[in-house]
Protein backbone atom coordinates (compact mmCIF):
# COMPACT_ATOMS: atom_id res chain seq x y z
CA UNK A 1 0.00 0.00 0.00
CA UNK A 2 0.98 3.38 -1.01
CA UNK A 3 1.90 6.19 1.00
CA UNK A 4 1.49 9.91 0.51
CA UNK A 5 2.08 12.69 2.66
CA UNK A 6 5.45 13.93 4.12
CA UNK A 7 6.51 13.87 7.80
CA UNK A 8 8.29 11.57 10.72
CA UNK A 9 8.06 7.90 10.37
CA UNK A 10 7.21 6.16 13.36
CA UNK A 11 10.13 5.24 15.49
CA UNK A 12 11.00 1.95 17.21
CA UNK A 13 8.96 1.79 20.34
CA UNK A 14 6.46 3.91 21.70
CA UNK A 15 6.38 7.16 19.23
CA UNK A 16 6.96 10.26 20.03
CA UNK A 17 4.77 13.59 20.77
CA UNK A 18 6.06 14.04 16.65
CA UNK A 19 5.20 11.11 15.51
CA UNK A 20 1.30 12.44 16.07
CA UNK A 21 1.96 15.66 13.96
CA UNK A 22 2.86 14.01 10.51
CA UNK A 23 1.28 15.72 8.21
CA UNK A 24 -1.05 12.78 7.15
CA UNK A 25 -2.59 12.67 10.58
CA UNK A 26 -2.81 16.70 10.32
CA UNK A 27 -4.71 15.93 6.80
CA UNK A 28 -6.76 13.64 8.31
CA UNK A 29 -7.86 15.65 11.12
CA UNK A 30 -9.06 18.70 9.02
CA UNK A 31 -10.88 16.32 6.57
CA UNK A 32 -12.47 14.48 9.34
CA UNK A 33 -13.64 18.42 10.19
CA UNK A 34 -15.36 18.77 6.75
CA UNK A 35 -16.56 15.69 6.85
CA UNK A 36 -18.33 16.04 10.66
CA UNK A 37 -19.59 19.55 9.29
CA UNK A 38 -22.24 19.09 7.40
CA UNK A 39 -24.52 16.19 9.03
CA UNK A 40 -25.75 17.90 11.69
CA UNK A 41 -26.73 21.17 9.26
CA UNK A 42 -29.14 18.92 7.57
CA UNK A 43 -30.11 16.99 10.83
CA UNK A 44 -30.44 18.31 14.54
CA UNK A 45 -29.73 21.79 14.00
CA UNK A 46 -32.03 22.62 10.59
CA UNK A 47 -34.34 20.86 13.05
CA UNK A 48 -34.06 23.97 15.13
CA UNK A 49 -34.27 26.45 12.46
CA UNK A 50 -37.81 24.90 11.00
CA UNK A 51 -39.15 24.70 14.85
CA UNK A 52 -38.52 28.51 15.03
CA UNK A 53 -40.06 28.85 11.46
CA UNK A 54 -43.38 27.51 13.01
CA UNK A 55 -43.05 24.21 10.97
CA UNK A 56 -45.28 21.03 12.09
CA UNK A 57 -43.78 18.57 14.16
CA UNK A 58 -45.00 15.75 12.17
CA UNK A 59 -43.49 17.68 8.87
CA UNK A 60 -40.11 18.50 11.09
CA UNK A 61 -39.56 14.71 11.80
CA UNK A 62 -39.71 13.94 7.94
CA UNK A 63 -36.59 15.80 7.92
CA UNK A 64 -34.72 12.73 9.47
CA UNK A 65 -35.08 10.99 5.98
CA UNK A 66 -32.43 12.77 4.53
CA UNK A 67 -30.34 10.42 6.27
CA UNK A 68 -30.95 8.24 3.82
CA UNK A 69 -28.12 9.67 1.79
CA UNK A 70 -25.97 8.24 4.51
CA UNK A 71 -27.81 4.86 4.70
CA UNK A 72 -27.28 4.18 0.58
CA UNK A 73 -24.08 5.77 -0.12
CA UNK A 74 -22.71 2.45 -0.79
CA UNK A 75 -24.97 2.18 -3.84
CA UNK A 76 -23.17 4.82 -5.79
CA UNK A 77 -19.71 4.09 -3.75
CA UNK A 78 -18.55 2.12 -7.10
CA UNK A 79 -19.55 4.98 -9.80
CA UNK A 80 -17.37 7.28 -7.29
CA UNK A 81 -14.72 4.75 -6.94
CA UNK A 82 -14.18 4.09 -10.74
CA UNK A 83 -14.91 7.32 -12.65
CA UNK A 84 -12.50 10.20 -13.45
CA UNK A 85 -13.88 13.80 -13.35
CA UNK A 86 -12.90 15.67 -16.46
CA UNK A 87 -10.03 18.56 -15.26
CA UNK A 88 -10.11 17.97 -11.77
CA UNK A 89 -8.32 13.94 -11.88
CA UNK A 90 -5.75 15.52 -14.04
CA UNK A 91 -4.90 18.04 -12.06
CA UNK A 92 -5.72 16.69 -8.32
CA UNK A 93 -6.31 12.76 -9.15
CA UNK A 94 -8.99 10.89 -8.43
CA UNK A 95 -9.38 11.49 -4.68
CA UNK A 96 -8.54 14.70 -3.88
CA UNK A 97 -10.75 15.26 -7.29
CA UNK A 98 -14.40 13.69 -5.53
CA UNK A 99 -13.87 15.58 -2.29
CA UNK A 100 -12.92 18.67 -4.06
CA UNK A 101 -16.35 18.64 -5.85
CA UNK A 102 -18.39 17.32 -2.83
CA UNK A 103 -16.65 20.11 -0.12
CA UNK A 104 -17.23 22.92 -2.99
CA UNK A 105 -20.87 21.24 -3.53
CA UNK A 106 -21.92 21.25 0.04
CA UNK A 107 -20.32 25.19 0.24
CA UNK A 108 -22.68 25.89 -2.26
CA UNK A 109 -25.99 24.13 -0.50
CA UNK A 110 -25.34 25.64 3.18
CA UNK A 111 -25.04 29.48 1.16
CA UNK A 112 -28.18 28.57 -0.76
CA UNK A 113 -30.06 27.32 2.18
CA UNK A 114 -29.08 30.49 4.34
CA UNK A 115 -30.66 32.38 1.60
CA UNK A 116 -34.23 30.54 1.69
CA UNK A 117 -36.79 30.73 4.04
CA UNK A 118 -38.75 27.65 5.21
CA UNK A 119 -41.95 29.40 6.60
CA UNK A 120 -42.37 30.32 3.03
CA UNK A 121 -40.27 28.29 0.59
CA UNK A 122 -40.05 24.75 2.22
CA UNK A 123 -40.12 22.92 -0.66
CA UNK A 124 -37.49 24.61 -1.73
CA UNK A 125 -35.83 24.36 1.14
CA UNK A 126 -35.67 20.93 1.19
CA UNK A 127 -34.61 19.81 -2.09
CA UNK A 128 -31.43 21.95 -1.23
CA UNK A 129 -31.16 20.00 2.25
CA UNK A 130 -31.72 17.17 0.16
CA UNK A 131 -29.13 18.06 -2.33
CA UNK A 132 -25.98 19.09 0.40
CA UNK A 133 -26.98 15.51 2.05
CA UNK A 134 -25.88 13.85 -0.91
CA UNK A 135 -23.11 15.67 -1.54
CA UNK A 136 -21.79 15.41 2.30
CA UNK A 137 -22.63 11.44 1.59
CA UNK A 138 -20.21 11.50 -1.18
CA UNK A 139 -17.85 13.25 0.90
CA UNK A 140 -17.77 10.73 3.24
CA UNK A 141 -16.88 8.02 0.59
CA UNK A 142 -13.91 9.37 -1.02
CA UNK A 143 -12.53 10.45 2.63
CA UNK A 144 -12.95 7.23 3.86
CA UNK A 145 -10.94 5.33 0.84
CA UNK A 146 -8.53 8.53 0.83
CA UNK A 147 -7.62 7.44 4.84
CA UNK A 148 -7.31 4.07 4.01
CA UNK A 149 -5.17 4.15 1.14
CA UNK A 150 -2.67 7.19 2.31
CA UNK A 151 -0.85 5.08 5.16
CA UNK A 152 -0.38 1.56 6.17
CA UNK A 153 -2.22 -0.56 8.35
CA UNK A 154 -0.37 -0.26 11.42
CA UNK A 155 -1.12 3.91 10.95
CA UNK A 156 -5.06 3.34 10.46
CA UNK A 157 -5.75 3.67 14.38
CA UNK A 158 -4.45 6.56 14.90
CA UNK A 159 -5.67 8.15 11.52
CA UNK A 160 -9.25 6.88 12.83
CA UNK A 161 -8.49 8.82 16.09
CA UNK A 162 -7.27 11.87 14.29
CA UNK A 163 -10.37 11.61 12.08
CA UNK A 164 -12.83 11.15 15.29
CA UNK A 165 -11.05 14.55 17.24
CA UNK A 166 -11.30 16.21 13.57
CA UNK A 167 -15.49 15.03 12.89
CA UNK A 168 -16.35 16.06 16.93
CA UNK A 169 -14.72 19.29 16.87
CA UNK A 170 -16.87 19.92 13.58
CA UNK A 171 -20.20 18.35 14.92
CA UNK A 172 -19.36 21.02 17.89
CA UNK A 173 -18.94 23.88 15.84
CA UNK A 174 -22.44 22.81 13.42
CA UNK A 175 -24.36 22.57 16.78
CA UNK A 176 -23.36 24.65 19.51
CA UNK A 177 -21.38 27.56 17.12
CA UNK A 178 -24.60 27.38 15.01
CA UNK A 179 -27.25 28.18 17.67
CA UNK A 180 -24.84 30.87 19.30
CA UNK A 181 -25.02 32.67 15.73
CA UNK A 182 -28.21 31.95 15.71
CA UNK A 183 -29.27 33.43 19.09
CA UNK A 184 -27.47 36.98 18.71
CA UNK A 185 -28.15 36.98 15.03
CA UNK A 186 -29.97 34.63 12.73
CA UNK A 187 -30.31 31.76 11.22
CA UNK A 188 -29.42 33.02 7.56
CA UNK A 189 -26.21 34.06 9.08
CA UNK A 190 -25.54 30.61 10.61
CA UNK A 191 -25.96 29.14 7.75
CA UNK A 192 -23.61 31.21 5.79
CA UNK A 193 -20.91 30.86 8.86
CA UNK A 194 -21.03 26.83 8.11
CA UNK A 195 -20.49 27.57 4.78
CA UNK A 196 -17.31 29.22 4.93
CA UNK A 197 -16.07 26.86 7.62
CA UNK A 198 -16.32 24.41 4.93
CA UNK A 199 -12.95 26.19 3.17
CA UNK A 200 -11.21 24.61 6.00
CA UNK A 201 -11.30 20.88 3.79
CA UNK A 202 -11.43 22.95 0.79
CA UNK A 203 -7.56 24.33 1.61
CA UNK A 204 -6.96 21.17 2.80
CA UNK A 205 -7.75 19.17 -0.24
CA UNK A 206 -5.89 21.02 -2.44
CA UNK A 207 -2.66 21.57 -0.31
CA UNK A 208 -2.55 17.31 0.16
CA UNK A 209 -1.15 15.00 -1.74
CA UNK A 210 -2.93 11.98 -3.78
CA UNK A 211 -3.08 8.67 -2.74
CA UNK A 212 -0.27 6.49 -4.78
CA UNK A 213 -2.84 3.29 -4.71
CA UNK A 214 -4.96 2.83 -7.97
CA UNK A 215 -8.00 2.21 -6.97
CA UNK A 216 -9.54 -0.74 -7.47
CA UNK A 217 -11.65 -1.40 -11.22
CA UNK A 218 -15.34 -2.21 -9.90
CA UNK A 219 -16.68 -2.24 -13.22
CA UNK A 220 -15.57 -5.04 -15.56
CA UNK A 221 -17.22 -6.28 -18.59
CA UNK A 222 -17.49 -5.34 -21.96
CA UNK A 223 -20.75 -3.61 -22.16
CA UNK A 224 -22.50 -1.58 -19.45
CA UNK A 225 -24.87 -4.09 -18.58
CA UNK A 226 -22.12 -6.49 -17.94
CA UNK A 227 -20.65 -3.93 -16.17
CA UNK A 228 -23.61 -3.06 -13.57
CA UNK A 229 -23.85 -6.95 -13.33
CA UNK A 230 -20.08 -7.49 -12.12
CA UNK A 231 -20.59 -4.90 -9.89
CA UNK A 232 -23.69 -5.78 -8.24
CA UNK A 233 -22.36 -9.32 -8.25
CA UNK A 234 -19.10 -8.08 -6.07
CA UNK A 235 -20.46 -4.92 -3.97
CA UNK A 236 -23.70 -6.40 -2.62
CA UNK A 237 -24.30 -10.19 -3.29
CA UNK A 238 -20.94 -11.19 -2.48
CA UNK A 239 -20.63 -9.69 0.98
CA UNK A 240 -23.89 -10.83 2.04
CA UNK A 241 -23.83 -14.23 0.84
CA UNK A 242 -20.78 -14.66 2.71
CA UNK A 243 -22.41 -13.38 5.80
CA UNK A 244 -24.72 -16.07 5.49
CA UNK A 245 -22.23 -18.63 4.58
CA UNK A 246 -20.44 -17.78 7.69
CA UNK A 247 -23.70 -16.91 10.31
CA UNK A 248 -26.33 -19.57 8.51
CA UNK A 249 -30.07 -18.98 9.81
CA UNK A 250 -28.85 -16.86 12.87
CA UNK A 251 -27.77 -13.88 10.12
CA UNK A 252 -31.41 -13.21 9.83
CA UNK A 253 -31.46 -12.73 13.71
CA UNK A 254 -28.24 -10.74 13.75
CA UNK A 255 -28.58 -8.24 10.33
CA UNK A 256 -32.03 -7.55 12.56
CA UNK A 257 -30.17 -6.57 15.84
CA UNK A 258 -27.86 -4.95 13.51
CA UNK A 259 -30.96 -2.72 11.94
CA UNK A 260 -32.55 -2.08 15.43
CA UNK A 261 -29.75 -1.17 17.34
CA UNK A 262 -29.92 2.60 17.55
CA UNK A 263 -33.55 2.97 16.54
CA UNK A 264 -34.04 4.49 19.88
CA UNK A 265 -31.42 6.98 19.48
CA UNK A 266 -33.00 8.27 16.07
CA UNK A 267 -36.14 8.02 17.23
CA UNK A 268 -35.70 10.88 19.90
CA UNK A 269 -32.86 12.89 18.35
CA UNK A 270 -34.82 14.05 15.80
CA UNK A 271 -37.21 16.20 18.14
CA UNK A 272 -34.08 16.67 20.70
CA UNK A 273 -33.81 20.34 19.32
CA UNK A 274 -37.32 21.68 19.05
CA UNK A 275 -38.10 19.70 22.56
CA UNK A 276 -35.44 22.51 24.10
CA UNK A 277 -36.81 24.82 22.41
CA UNK A 278 -40.79 24.37 22.95
CA UNK A 279 -39.73 24.11 26.58
CA UNK A 280 -38.46 27.45 27.10
CA UNK A 281 -35.03 27.11 26.58
CA UNK A 282 -33.15 29.96 24.63
CA UNK A 283 -30.65 28.95 21.84
CA UNK A 284 -27.74 29.98 23.73
CA UNK A 285 -28.91 27.49 26.72
CA UNK A 286 -29.05 24.31 23.81
CA UNK A 287 -25.91 25.51 22.37
CA UNK A 288 -24.28 25.63 26.13
CA UNK A 289 -25.26 22.52 27.66
CA UNK A 290 -26.74 20.47 24.94
CA UNK A 291 -24.13 21.36 22.19
CA UNK A 292 -20.96 22.20 24.07
CA UNK A 293 -21.05 20.32 27.61
CA UNK A 294 -22.66 17.62 25.97
CA UNK A 295 -20.02 17.03 23.31
CA UNK A 296 -17.42 16.86 26.36
CA UNK A 297 -19.41 14.01 27.84
CA UNK A 298 -19.90 12.13 24.67
CA UNK A 299 -15.64 11.92 24.83
CA UNK A 300 -16.53 10.39 28.26
CA UNK A 301 -18.88 8.38 27.33
CA UNK A 302 -16.58 7.20 24.36
CA UNK A 303 -13.71 6.14 26.54
CA UNK A 304 -16.06 4.43 28.87
CA UNK A 305 -16.95 2.33 25.70
CA UNK A 306 -13.39 1.79 24.86
CA UNK A 307 -12.72 0.46 28.39
CA UNK A 308 -15.67 -2.00 28.19
CA UNK A 309 -14.81 -3.57 25.06
CA UNK A 310 -11.55 -4.15 26.91
CA UNK A 311 -12.52 -5.58 29.86
CA UNK A 312 -15.57 -6.85 29.73
CA UNK A 313 -15.61 -7.59 26.12
CA UNK A 314 -17.74 -7.26 22.67
CA UNK A 315 -20.63 -9.02 24.14
CA UNK A 316 -21.05 -7.59 27.06
CA UNK A 317 -20.44 -4.06 26.29
CA UNK A 318 -23.40 -4.79 23.06
CA UNK A 319 -25.96 -5.65 25.95
CA UNK A 320 -25.14 -2.87 28.27
CA UNK A 321 -25.00 -0.17 25.31
CA UNK A 322 -28.47 -1.25 24.07
CA UNK A 323 -29.78 -0.75 27.72
CA UNK A 324 -28.56 2.50 28.21
CA UNK A 325 -29.44 3.61 24.83
CA UNK A 326 -33.25 3.13 25.59
CA UNK A 327 -33.39 4.15 29.60
CA UNK A 328 -31.19 7.25 29.25
CA UNK A 329 -34.88 8.72 27.08
CA UNK A 330 -36.77 8.43 30.21
CA UNK A 331 -34.19 11.18 31.47
CA UNK A 332 -35.65 13.30 28.49
CA UNK A 333 -39.70 11.96 30.08
CA UNK A 334 -38.44 13.75 33.40
CA UNK A 335 -37.41 17.02 31.78
CA UNK A 336 -40.53 17.54 29.73
CA UNK A 337 -42.07 16.96 33.51
CA UNK A 338 -39.91 19.84 35.31
CA UNK A 339 -39.93 22.04 32.24
CA UNK A 340 -37.41 24.85 32.10
CA UNK A 341 -34.36 23.66 34.31
CA UNK A 342 -30.83 24.04 33.59
CA UNK A 343 -29.52 21.69 36.57
CA UNK A 344 -32.27 18.56 34.45
CA UNK A 345 -31.53 19.34 31.27
CA UNK A 346 -27.69 19.10 32.48
CA UNK A 347 -28.39 15.92 34.06
CA UNK A 348 -30.05 14.70 30.56
CA UNK A 349 -27.79 15.52 28.56
CA UNK A 350 -25.09 13.89 30.65
CA UNK A 351 -26.82 10.50 30.38
CA UNK A 352 -27.80 10.45 27.15
CA UNK A 353 -24.46 11.98 25.70
CA UNK A 354 -22.09 9.51 27.81
CA UNK A 355 -24.97 6.50 26.79
CA UNK A 356 -24.28 7.89 22.53
CA UNK A 357 -20.01 7.71 23.17
CA UNK A 358 -20.50 4.46 24.61
CA UNK A 359 -23.25 2.97 22.21
CA UNK A 360 -20.89 4.36 19.52
CA UNK A 361 -17.68 3.02 20.54
CA UNK A 362 -19.15 -0.59 21.10
CA UNK A 363 -21.07 -0.99 17.87
CA UNK A 364 -17.95 -0.05 16.04
CA UNK A 365 -15.97 -2.83 17.83
CA UNK A 366 -18.90 -5.36 17.35
CA UNK A 367 -19.57 -4.42 13.70
CA UNK A 368 -16.04 -4.81 12.90
CA UNK A 369 -15.49 -8.26 15.05
CA UNK A 370 -18.76 -9.26 12.41
CA UNK A 371 -16.69 -8.06 8.97
CA UNK A 372 -14.80 -10.34 6.66
CA UNK A 373 -11.05 -9.56 5.96
CA UNK A 374 -11.82 -10.48 2.51
CA UNK A 375 -14.69 -8.43 2.07
CA UNK A 376 -14.05 -5.29 4.83
CA UNK A 377 -14.53 -1.97 3.44
CA UNK A 378 -17.81 -3.61 1.65
CA UNK A 379 -19.48 -5.16 4.63
CA UNK A 380 -19.11 -2.50 7.14
CA UNK A 381 -20.65 -0.16 4.99
CA UNK A 382 -23.62 -2.46 4.29
CA UNK A 383 -24.08 -3.15 8.18
CA UNK A 384 -23.36 0.63 8.75
CA UNK A 385 -26.09 1.72 6.51
CA UNK A 386 -28.23 -0.99 7.49
CA UNK A 387 -27.85 0.05 11.36
CA UNK A 388 -28.93 3.58 9.86
CA UNK A 389 -32.00 2.61 8.04
CA UNK A 390 -34.64 1.31 10.41
CA UNK A 391 -34.22 4.07 12.59
CA UNK A 392 -34.38 7.32 10.24
CA UNK A 393 -37.25 5.55 8.69
CA UNK A 394 -38.82 4.94 12.28
CA UNK A 395 -37.93 8.48 13.47
CA UNK A 396 -39.65 10.44 10.45
CA UNK A 397 -42.87 9.70 11.69
CA UNK A 398 -41.58 11.18 15.40
CA UNK A 399 -43.26 14.36 14.72
CA UNK A 400 -46.57 12.75 14.35
CA UNK A 401 -46.24 10.57 17.86
CA UNK A 402 -45.16 13.49 19.29
CA UNK A 403 -48.37 15.67 18.57
CA UNK A 404 -50.43 12.48 20.00
CA UNK A 405 -49.55 11.69 22.59
CA UNK A 406 -47.22 14.83 24.02
CA UNK A 407 -43.75 15.18 25.10
CA UNK A 408 -43.83 12.81 28.16
CA UNK A 409 -45.63 10.26 26.05
CA UNK A 410 -43.10 10.61 22.63
CA UNK A 411 -40.56 9.88 24.92
CA UNK A 412 -41.39 6.91 26.98
CA UNK A 413 -42.54 5.70 23.02
CA UNK A 414 -38.89 6.30 22.52
CA UNK A 415 -37.48 4.17 25.55
CA UNK A 416 -39.96 1.45 24.71
CA UNK A 417 -38.98 0.98 20.88
CA UNK A 418 -35.16 0.16 22.46
CA UNK A 419 -36.30 -3.27 23.84
CA UNK A 420 -36.42 -5.25 21.01
CA UNK A 421 -32.66 -3.99 20.09
CA UNK A 422 -32.07 -4.81 24.26
CA UNK A 423 -33.68 -8.31 23.74
CA UNK A 424 -31.87 -9.05 20.80
CA UNK A 425 -28.47 -8.06 22.28
CA UNK A 426 -28.69 -10.58 24.93
CA UNK A 427 -29.74 -13.28 21.88
CA UNK A 428 -26.88 -12.19 19.77
CA UNK A 429 -24.19 -11.93 22.42
CA UNK A 430 -25.15 -15.73 23.45
CA UNK A 431 -24.89 -16.96 20.43
CA UNK A 432 -22.07 -14.99 18.29
CA UNK A 433 -18.69 -16.00 18.98
CA UNK A 434 -16.14 -13.03 19.86
CA UNK A 435 -12.62 -13.35 20.61
CA UNK A 436 -11.75 -11.73 24.22
CA UNK A 437 -12.83 -12.29 28.20
CA UNK A 438 -16.18 -13.56 27.00
CA UNK A 439 -14.76 -16.63 24.87
CA UNK A 440 -15.49 -19.80 26.65
CA UNK A 441 -12.45 -21.51 27.61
Amino acid sequence: MGVSGGGATAAPGKPGWRYYLQRKIVVIFFLGFSAGLPFPLVYSTLTGWLEEADIQRSTISTFAWLGFAYSFKFLWAPLVDSTSLPVLTRWLGKRRAWLLLSQIAVCAGLLMLSTIDPSNMLRSFTYVAISIALMSATQDIVLDAYRIEIAETDMQGVLAAAYQYGYRLAVLVATAGAFYIAEFGSWSMAYQAMAACMAVGIVTTLACNEPEVAAKAIFVGKTWLAKVAHWFEESVVGPFRDIFSRFGEFATILLLFVALFRVSDYVLGILASPFYLDTGFSKAEIATVAKLFGSWVSLVGIAGGGWSVLKLGVQRSVIAATVLIATTNLFFAGLAITGHSIPMLTLTICADNFAMGFAGTVFIAFLSSLTNINFTATQYALFSSLSTFAGKFTAGYSGNVQEAIGWVGFFLYAAAVGIPAIILSVIVARRTPVPGPLRDE
